[in-house]
Order: structure tokens, then sequence, then C-alpha cells
């Protein structure tokens, strides 16, 4: 099963997630490459109302097998940039299906998906992901509440580090980029009642794009080739987050940390060799 979609890649969209959560980058015009990660703010989920889950998440998109457990989750995705991805060009996004798993963990059934993603223009692919989501079983608001895991480590052993808070503006501006329709991130009473979190949960996808747009700050004058992330424990709205980033050879670490040291996502980004720099969105 596969859906291919065409679009431009709009200035005006890039405008608008720079001006919520970039601020300090400079503004794009047409012919620009496009940062990597933004183009996770293109394509927007389109299921129609109808076709909505209960918790707001598309349960018939063309794409995906109907799964039946009422929770879904991002749990991480692995990018490769292969060229830029001009502002201003038609792009065309296949959108097909991957591996499905089930498991049973701890907490339940689980099933993993894995959504892949193939953006071309002029007839060469220039970004490939594979997004990785998490089906779950509901909530049990009595089952002991699994500590994070903390490593006071990645922030005392970073090279740099930076934080930020992010609020409920920013989460429905994201939401309505992306029509990202997921109660989780807007609907407190939901995120409480039904998922059983302390709030509204900073949506995944968002995670990886500003972790890749810390590494790239900081990192100046490199082009990535490729970006793993993996979603490790809930990053909820207004709490402060750490984004601590250590470079080993070609590699960059990047590691987001709540209070108390608690990891929440990870990072890991590839550069291309130093004499591939052309493009580059630094």
């Amino acid at each position: 099963m596969s859906v291919v979609r065409t679009e431009p890649i709009a200035a005006t969209v890039a405008e608008a997630y720079r001006g919520t959560f970039a601020v300090g980058e400079v503004p794009l015009r047409s012919g620009d490459a496009l940062p990597p990660a933004w183009e996770g703010v293109y394509f927007p989920f389109e299921a129609p109302l109808t076709d909505l889950r209960p918790d707001g998440t598309p349960a018939e998109d063309g794409v995906l097998p109907e799964i039946d457990l009422p929770r879904r989750m991002y749990a991480g995705e692995t990018t490769e940039f292969l060229r830029p991805l001009p502002v201003g060009a038609e792009a065309v996004q296949t959108t097909s299906l991957g591996s499905v798993t089930d498991k049973r963990g701890s907490g339940g059934r689980l099933v993993f998906v894995d959504i892949e993603r193939d953006y071309e223009v002029d007839g060469e692919v220039a970004i490939r992901s594979v997004w990785h989501d998490v089906f779950l079983e509901q909530t049990d608001p009595d089952a002991p509440t699994k500590p994070p895991r903390r490593d006071p480590d990645v922030a005392a052993s970073a090279d740099w580090s930076e934080e930020r808070m992010l609020d409920a503006r920013q989460l429905f501006r994201f939401s309505a980029l992306t029509f990202n329709t997921h109660l989780i991130h807007y609907d407190r009473a939901w995120a409480r009642e039904v998922e059983h979190l302390p709030d509204l949960l900073v949506h995944g996808p968002l995670t990886r794009i500003l972790l890749m747009d810390a590494a790239r700050r900081n990192v100046p004058g490199r082009m990535p080739e490729r970006l793993d992330v993996r979603a490790v424990a809930p990053t909820l709205v207004d709490r402060p987050v750490r984004f601590a980033g250590r470079t080993v050879g070609g590699t960059t670490r990047v590691t987001a940390l709540g209070e108390d040291h608690a990891v929440l996502a990870t990072a890991e980004i590839a550069w291309a060799p130093a004499d591939g720099r052309e493009g580059t969105n630094a």
C-alpha cells in the first residue's frame, strides 16, 4: 500500500515554523535549501474527520492497516538526507507501509509500525525517512508509573547545551501546521484523564526537528547524511528541556533532557565528509 502526493515546498510553511520555533534562523527564499528535518512540516495529515480514531489519530489513511489498539505514539524516525530540498520546488512524497511487528511487553500488547516516506524533486529522491509508530493498549491508571531513565553524565560530558520550554501556543501551531489532530497535544482533559499524563504532550515529530536544529546551530558548516531519533519518555508542555550534544568524529549525539536529567529523546546525526559541503544549510 502506498500514497503519492505532490505539493510545493512553500516558503510560507517554512516561515510559519521559523517564526514559532526558530526565530534566530534567517528567513528562507525561493531556491534556498530547506534546513534538514524541516520537511517534517510539509505534507500534513489529510485523513477526513470520519476516518479518525477516538484519540484524533488517523485510522484510515491508505497506508496503515486497521490496528485494534486504542493508543498511537511516535517512537522515533530514521532519515537519510541525499540532496538538498529547495524552497519553491515541487516535491513528490511517496508514503508506503514498512514492517508491522506485534509484540507483548510488561504493559500488554504493542504493535510497532514503520511508515516509509520518500521526498522526490525532479525525479530524484532528496530525502528518505522511516517513521516508527507504536500502538498500545489503554493505560491502566492503577498501574505503577515506570520512572524515567536518568543520565546526569550526558550534560556533564556535553560539548554544548541549550535550554528551551515549549508552551501550549507552540503546540497548537505545530498541530495546525501538520494537521495533527491527536488530542494528546491540545486537550488537557484527554491527556490527563485518558492517557494519564501530567499535562499536554509535545509532538514527537516536533522534538525530532528541534534536536536537528540544535545540532545545526552548534555544529555549524556541516551537512547531515543521516538522522536517527528515538523517543524515550514523554516531553511535556511548560517544562524545561535541555538539549545536550557531543560530537565524536563525524557523528553528533544530541539528548533531550528533562528535570533531574531524565532522558526524553535522543538523536544521532551522521555528518557528510567536510569536503562535501555543497547545499549546506548551516
